[in-house]
């Protein structure tokens, strides 16, 4: 039986922590965050803390010491090149929520070029590390109003995300302002501290990257392959179209989950990508609990979208990578003006729908074309619709939690990379 000083993090039904308690009787569950039995007393061993500029490690009685208490430290300035640690705990505990707003949320440069890190147990390489805007659940530096399970932005000028991150020994967030800037920075972050977390407790992870010209048939990778006991929570991602491809859709790309040794075929497999957020033929501006698309330009060919597996888990055991196509589709007759302009194309499936209306087809069956399967191409201009590989730029923020407070994968880019092209494609 588990004690009331042992803390659970349950994965299947929610994303939030359970407090085990027992006495002399029956184990009784405490949910923290969006339990409906609020009239409960908190567990034993369970103290709330609350780390801002006016109490930067939530310390008791301790908050508020500046200016007599009148909003004596409501904020911090951080310098171009400077680093600045929010919190710096010690003992074993839980992150439960970060709000956060200043200057970071009223500038797309401060939004990909100032940082977030987050190391556990005092380990030297960050489990997270991703530009702060990307991180907050908004891909491409940009920030509009929204709310999902784990991230929000009310007005579209805050950050908020309510995300359970254990530790067991220390806790550490730092953001490093590599903008040429002054930031201006509040912020809350919420906590509980606890005597002790149970063997099965994971740990918080958040890995960012960005391809600015996909290879033409590779799929982009949303998360390389992580190794060890863990559960993929989603992501979001960020394209911005190549000009090449304009009056084309993007999204027919499916991602793929290589899981528990999988090599060269997933276990996983969707099939597209407004398909994977919910959606289906092309994708506006919408959000919900677990899936969005807060960015759609067709225009510009600008999207941001996410997908959060809370109520789906997808969990690991031995390894995982998440990847993610790179594959538009249009008309045959852009298809083949693409074609002759010389810019990176892969034929790899046609649409013939024999004449009839898509929608209410009375005809002959409409038949898709797998071309990678067959050795000689039809009459591509007799067909309606063509589905190819392209090249874009792609970003994407990871997050999962695994059985160890480090990870393998690449550090976070230089802030060149981030920002490369975004004030003229993007912003």
């Amino acid at each position: 039986m588990k004690t009331m000083k042992t803390i659970h993090l349950v994965t299947i039904i929610s994303l939030f922590s359970l407090l085990s308690c027992q006495n002399n009787r029956e184990a009784d569950s405490w949910k923290i965050g969006q339990e409906k039995e609020w009239y409960k007393a908190p567990p034993t061993g369970v103290h709330t803390r609350w780390a801002s500029p006016e109490n930067p490690n939530g310390e008791p009685g301790k908050g508020g010491t500046i200016n007599k208490g009148a909003k004596g430290n409501a904020f911090y300035t951080i310098a171009p090149g400077a680093k600045k640690v929010l919190l710096d705990y010690a003992g074993a505990g839980m992150i439960t929520r970060m709000w956060m707003s200043g200057t970071i949320g009223r500038s797309e440069e401060q939004r990909r070029m100032v940082r977030i890190d987050m190391f556990w147990d005092g380990a030297d390489k960050p489990a997270v590390s991703a530009p702060i805007g990307d991180f907050f659940g908004t891909g491409l530096g940009h920030l509009t109003p929204f709310d999902s399970e784990l991230f929000a932005s009310p007005e579209g000028r805050s950050f908020n995300f309510t995300i359970p991150m254990p530790f067991r020994e220390s806790a550490k967030v730092v953001v490093t302002n590599e903008s040429p800037y002054y930031v201006l920075f509040w912020y809350d972050i919420n906590f509980i501290t606890v005597d002790q977390h149970a063997d099965d407790v994971m740990y918080f992870h958040s890995y960012w990257s960005r391809d600015m010209h996909t290879k033409v048939g590779e799929d982009f990778e949303i998360l390389p392959k992580v190794e060890g006991t863990g559960r993929y929570l989603g992501t979001n991602i960020g394209v911005i179209g190549d000009e090449a491809y304009r009056a084309t859709w993007f999204g027919e790309g499916e991602v793929k989950g290589y899981i528990d040794g999988d090599t060269d075929l997933p276990s996983l497999v969707g099939t597209g990508t407004e398909d994977y957020i919910g959606s289906g033929w092309g994708q506006g501006r919408y959000f919900g609990r677990y899936f969005g698309s807060l960015v759609s330009d067709n225009q510009r060919d600008l999207y941001a979208f996410y997908r959060y597996h809370l109520d789906d888990p997808v969990y690991f055991h031995q390894s995982c990578r998440i990847t993610i196509q790179q594959m538009g589709n249009c008309g045959v007759n852009r298809f083949m003006e693409i074609e002759k302009s010389g810019a990176p194309i892969q034929l790899i499936a046609l649409l013939d729908t024999k004449g009839n209306n898509i929608l209410a087809a009375t005809g002959p069956k409409p038949e898709y074309l797998c071309l990678l399967d067959i050795d000689s191409l039809p009459d591509v201009a007799s067909k309606d619709g063509a589905y190819f590989y392209r090249s874009d730029d792609v970003s994407a923020t990871a997050y999962f939690y695994l059985d160890k407070p480090e990870n393998d994968l690449p550090p976070l880019p230089d802030v060149d990379i981030r920002i490369k092209g975004m004030k003229e494609k993007a912003w």
